[in-house]
């Protein structure tokens, strides 16, 4: 039986535990209770079963079920084990009800529940909790004792700022919960948890601001949580996947941070979060085009100097997507809309080079993405001496050489420059570049136009949760494009995005007291 029960555990029907409450209970006798879970953590050594009693052994017989390394021994010591054993059970009262006197009056904890079902018991003993079967009840009691190590809270080094917070998220799902709570204090900031994940049985908390966000995002995003069936959730990075729209386009449609500003932010905007358990990255969705090129710094600086750096980004876009296909393009097709000095001067640098202009490109976009990625994964003080030291060396070889043309390396170097103002954008525009490349290459800049209208296209169908992904780029009202490729002052931001903020789209009251000023 006890085999049958083990089995039926670690399977799920409808993203559900199989196990039920009416089939599967504990039993009154302590020794039949133990040897259940023991059987159930067969081969199992790190599992703890701590045997005890209280002063009178024929009252009191416990035993105490937990995971080594995953629980505070000192909360297990002396909040637990040491009460009960000194604790004079003399009044037959106590004895008749002794869990609700051990959870009433001798155990200190902040969290006790009475359980019954195996499967809650069990889900919760290998997330750190501690399981106390007392002797001639069928009911168990569940404790908190949870004590394993977490990460510091530290600046996240992927998304850095110069004015801000600097604190970021860690891998604990509690604790970044938390980090949320501290920047939105109100009742209506809701967490709801899921389990997700056959094996490794995830938590997953959804993160919204009742009376903000829009309902159908959400109940949309629960259904779509609700239908992943997967072994284990390793990173929000699995549900990112699973759950996003257009899977197979290279630009994504869930937004994802480790910055605790930037989670509150969209919470007050509207938007829901996703907090995964033993990932610093949250999720933000519906996640929009025009947040590539916005930074939590924008909002914290001048709005005059985010308006400019929002707009460097806008135009870096440009040049790391288009520069390489429209230099293969002039060169290849149209040398007569080049300047006749510097068509002469291309063309004294290409002398002696034995292979074509987009050979050229293609060969120094794959050294500069190589040199990125090997930067990347090599340790931080030797990955950045690689990458700059490569590139030199590499680019001045090969020029040397003759194996490429001097402005086919100026071409790289600010293609790559380009790349890194929108870090989050990288994987979409290696493909986009490579796309226009190409059709450069065969089209000239007939090419280059229609991959632009494609572009377009593909951008303006797409949609996040129900929400255009292109939403206010092309508006003309004034109020919609506040916070696009500009940002405008505060006074003038007194709404939230249309579509996104349904619920309430009023984000300040009495905007004109500060127009006057």
């Amino acid at each position: 039986m006890f085999r049958i029960l083990r089995d039926k555990l670690i399977g799920r029907k409808n993203n559900k535990p199989v196990v039920t409450a009416k089939n599967w209970k504990l039993s009154k006798s302590l020794e039949e209770n133990i040897k259940m879970f023991q059987e159930i953590f067969n081969k199992d050594d790190v599992i703890e079963y701590r045997e005890f009693e209280g002063k009178d052994s024929l009252i009191v017989k416990c035993c105490l079920i937990f995971v080594d390394g995953m629980v505070n021994k000192e909360i297990i010591n002396e909040n637990i084990i040491y009460p009960i054993v000194n604790f004079p059970f003399k009044d037959k009262g106590l004895k008749q009800n002794l869990i609700d006197t051990l959870k009433n009056k001798i155990i200190v904890a902040s969290s006790l529940d009475q359980q019954r079902d195996v499967y809650e018991l069990i889900s919760s003993c290998l997330y750190g909790d501690a399981i106390l079967l007392v002797d001639g009840c069928e009911e168990a009691l569940l404790i908190d004792t949870k004590g394993w190590n977490t990460r510091a809270i530290n600046e996240p080094t992927s998304e850095a700022i110069v004015r801000g917070p600097k604190e970021g998220f860690n891998e604990a799902v509690i604790i970044n919960l938390a980090l949320i709570r501290r920047k939105i204090r109100s009742t209506d900031l809701k967490f709801k948890f899921k389990e997700i994940g056959i094996r490794t049985k995830t938590k997953v908390c959804v993160c919204y601001i009742e009376g903000v966000v829009n309902e159908k995002i959400v109940k949309e995003l629960n259904k779509r949580l609700d239908r992943i069936e997967i072994d284990g959730i390793l990173d929000s990075g699995y549900i990112e996947e699973l759950v996003k729209d257009s899977p197979l386009s290279p630009f994504t449609t869930v937004g994802n941070t480790e910055r605790p500003d930037v989670v509150a932010a969209n919470l007050l905007e509207g938007r829901v979060a996703v907090v995964v358990d033993g990932t610093p990255h949250v999720l933000t969705l519906p996640h929009l085009f025009i947040e590539y090129f916005q930074a939590n710094e924008d909002y914290y600086n001048g709005f005059i100097y985010a308006s400019i750096n929002r707009l460097i980004r806008v135009f870096a876009f440009f040049l790391s997507s288009s520069v390489p296909a429209i230099y293969v393009a002039l060169t290849t097709f149209h040398q007569e809309m080049i300047p006749t000095p510097l068509l002469l001067s291309i063309s004294a640098a290409r002398e002696g080079v034995p292979f074509p202009t987009i050979v050229e490109a293609l060969f120094m976009l794959l050294a500069f993405e190589i040199l990125r990625e090997s930067g990347i994964r090599l340790p931080n003080p030797i990955g950045s001496t690689v990458s700059f030291v490569g590139a030199l060396i590499l680019g001045e070889a090969a020029v040397d050489a003759r194996f490429v043309s001097a402005p086919i390396v100026i071409i790289t170097a600010l293609t790559g420059i380009s790349n890194f103002l929108i870090p989050k954008m990288i994987g979409a525009l290696i493909v986009v570049r490579l796309i226009f490349l190409l059709l450069s290459a065969f089209l000239g800049l007939y090419g280059y136009i229609f991959g632009v209208i494609g572009l377009f296209i593909h951008l303006m169908s797409m949609r996040s949760f129900g929400i255009p992904y292109m939403l206010n780029v092309g508006a003309l009202n004034m109020q919609d494009i506040k916070d696009t490729g500009i940002r405008a002052p505060w006074w003038l931001m007194y709404l939230r995005p249309k579509l996104i903020g349904g619920e309430n789209r009023v984000r300040q009251k009495n905007p004109k007291l500060y127009e006057k000023r």
